[in-house]
């Protein structure tokens, strides 16, 4: 008998001495064994086929689970390769992993691969999965393994083959007559993948080094159902319009210029979104007890000995010489937060003491890493430093949560937590460490927050609890950070005068909100469409004459509105209103104000909403209020 112990707890018992996943998703529901792709047993993923000896703890996986996904389209890169190999006769195979919402496959082919290839490629991937061949896994000795795929000239696999350590166990897949080297798991047959799709080609080097071939790489993506995929393909077109690089272009933002790759130009209207964004963390910070500081943004080499990321983090920072010694342009500002800290003298009734800075920061990117505002050189960091006593940190982490859940909803944003903890390279204890943790865990526990364990993800100074948040695609992105320290206020010996009069060491917290403004700014960009709040807007209100007769007045009331701190354009072109409007829409707008004779006459404006159209003739003074307040109350 075996004892089967489901994802609930409850435990299943077969009389069997040997059992797979399918016949225990097949006891659970039909329904759940036909949407099955694969299964963890004693949290190892396994094929539907595993065969299960003994009790264990299994979890039937289907495409709602991540894992689930990595089965299905790891199997679909698989049908790729087929694909290729029948059409293109003498195509060599490289890797074909998953990917986040899809998979690609590495040839080394003489032809050159073109889109209209790709839609030939998709038809006979399609014809495979129709003749629904089962994925059969074979295991093979090292010899067994390097001789098959030599005699099929792969030297790619032999490679991979020889790169694997002396005892793995070295395994293949056949689906029909095709059979390629891969550890698995494979959902059960072709016939699973209903839904695929290729959607682009480019080049990548061998094991990703410049030293070897460039191959050609395909992508694609594949799901269970038609209708999910072309929710799919619409959330990637609309994730086209929505590029902050685009956008930022077409609204007069920013740009990234190839005299600075990486370092992003603010256009005025960007400066002013961006000047909002800080204004309103300014507010938000002096609100919550924190005083702003400023510390420079070169700093000699001995204090990044000293705080560790001269080892740690060297390669990914700038250094220049001043005066025969070595400085470096600072990657992170926390350095500049402790020397502040420590330039004056503490009392434990001073802790705890929150300093926050709008820092410049650069850090040495690849170039093929850089993208837009997402990923760049030289960004501001939305730093604060909290120093406390050991008694304050559930408190001061909890008061920091409230106050990035005060910023994410009201930007609209939903997000989940994740707890990241000792990384490889680390400072510090284990003892040190897992004290830490536990504090960050109290915390969250406290403040009736779920959460996932991010297992060796922390930084290398301290654990931290990151915020991931959903924008309107339903894409995620990690902005907000909490880190715990227990290391640095040890390396910069930093003290407080306690209540015995003696010195004691403080704990001290790292987090951000936004993470990078320049970051925070392309995520709302992409978020918004471009069609920022009323309050965030560059150009509030668009005022829109008629005709040149109207031009005096209109100044008027952009005079009117300007006192009121409402930011505010005239167009005074010789252009038709039709025109005019349409311009206004491009810009995103949100507000537009028509004036004609009638509205001149009468002191209403004809106005327009962003979204809404045309809402009629109103007076101008009721329409000053509305925005005024509008504005004030920050609505979304």
């Amino acid at each position: 008998m075996i004892k089967i112990t489901l994802p609930d707890n409850s435990v299943r018992e077969y009389e069997n001495t040997e059992i797979t996943p399918l016949d225990i998703a097949n006891s659970i529901s039909r329904g759940l064994a036909k949407k099955a792709v694969g299964a963890k047993v004693n949290d190892v993923v396994v094929g539907l086929d595993y065969v299960i000896k003994e009790d264990a703890q299994v979890a039937i996986l289907t495409f709602d689970d991540l894992e689930g996904q990595h089965v299905f389209r790891h199997s679909s890169s698989h049908i790729l390769a087929q694909a290729v190999k029948n059409l293109f006769p003498g195509t060599i195979l490289g890797i074909g992993p998953s990917i986040k919402d899809g998979f690609y496959y590495d040839f080394d082919s003489e032809h050159k691969f073109t889109p209209l290839d790709l839609e030939k490629i998709e038809v006979e991937m399609n014809r495979i999965i129709k003749e629904n061949k089962p994925f059969v896994r074979k295991e093979l000795s090292r010899d067994e393994a390097i001789t098959f795929f030599a005699d099929k000239n792969e030297p790619y696999k032999v490679e991979l083959i020889n790169d694997l350590p002396e005892d793995a166990i070295i395994s293949i897949y056949e689906q029909g007559d095709f059979v390629d080297l891969c550890a698995g798991p494979h959902v059960a047959t072709t016939g699973v993948i209903k839904a695929p799709k290729l959607l682009s080609l480019a080049g990548a080097y061998w094991k990703g080094s410049e030293k070897n071939k460039m191959l050609q790489r395909i992508y694609g993506t594949s799901f269970p159902k038609k209708t999910d995929l072309e929710e799919h393909l619409f959330r990637i077109e609309e994730a086209k319009r929505r590029d902050h690089r685009k956008l930022g272009q077409e609204l007069g933002l920013f740009t990234i210029m190839d005299e600075g790759p990486g370092f992003p130009f603010f256009y005025p209207k960007g400066m002013v979104l961006r000047n909002e964004l800080e204004n309103y963390w300014r507010e938000l910070h002096k609100k919550n007890g924190y005083d702003e500081i400023k510390s420079p943004i070169i700093l000699n080499r001995e204090l990044w000995e000293r705080s560790g990321h001269w080892d740690h983090y060297k390669d990914n920072m700038y250094f220049t010489e001043i005066d025969k010694n070595d400085f470096s342009i600072k990657p992170m500002n926390c350095p500049g937060g402790m020397l502040v800290y420590n330039s004056m003298l503490h009392s434990y009734r001073d802790l705890p003491i929150r300093l926050a800075e709008l820092g410049l920061v650069h850090r040495h990117e690849l170039s093929g890493a850089l993208h837009g505002l997402m990923r760049v050189r030289a960004f501001t960091q939305d730093d604060a430093h909290i120093f406390m006593l050991p008694s304050q940190i559930k408190e001061e982490i909890k008061s920091v949560m409230n106050l990035i859940d005060e910023v994410y909803k009201l930007f609209g944003f939903d997000y989940h937590v994740e707890l990241s903890t000792k990384p490889e390279k680390a400072l510090g204890s284990d003892e040190i460490w897992e004290k830490a943790i536990s504090a960050l865990e109290e915390a969250l526990k406290e403040n009736d927050r779920e959460y996932i364990v991010n297992e060796g993800d922390g930084a290398f100074y301290g654990p931290k609890i990151d915020f991931h948040l959903t924008d309107s695609l339903g894409r995620t992105w990690q902005c907000g950070t909490i880190q715990l320290d227990f290391q640095m206020p040890e390396k910069f010996d930093l003290t407080y005068i306690g209540e015995d009069g003696e010195k004691h060491r403080p704990v001290m917290i790292h987090r951000v909100v936004f993470g990078s403004i320049e970051r925070f700014i392309g995520i709302l960009t992409e978020h918004y469409a471009g069609a920022f709040p009323l309050w965030l807007s560059p150009v509030q209100v668009k005022i829109l004459p008629i005709s040149e007769k109207q031009i005096s007045y209109c100044k008027e009331l952009e005079k009117e509105l300007k006192n009121a701190n409402i930011r505010v354009e005239v167009d005074t072109r010789n252009e038709k209103i039709g025109y005019k409007i349409r311009e206004a829409q491009l810009q995103k707008t949100p507000y537009m104000l028509i004036i004609g004779n009638r509205e001149e006459e009468s002191n209403t404006v004809g106005l327009r909403k962003r979204g809404e159209g045309d809402l009629g003739s109103v007076s101008f003074q009721e329409f000053k209020e509305k925005v005024i307040s509008e504005v004030n109350e920050k609505n979304n």
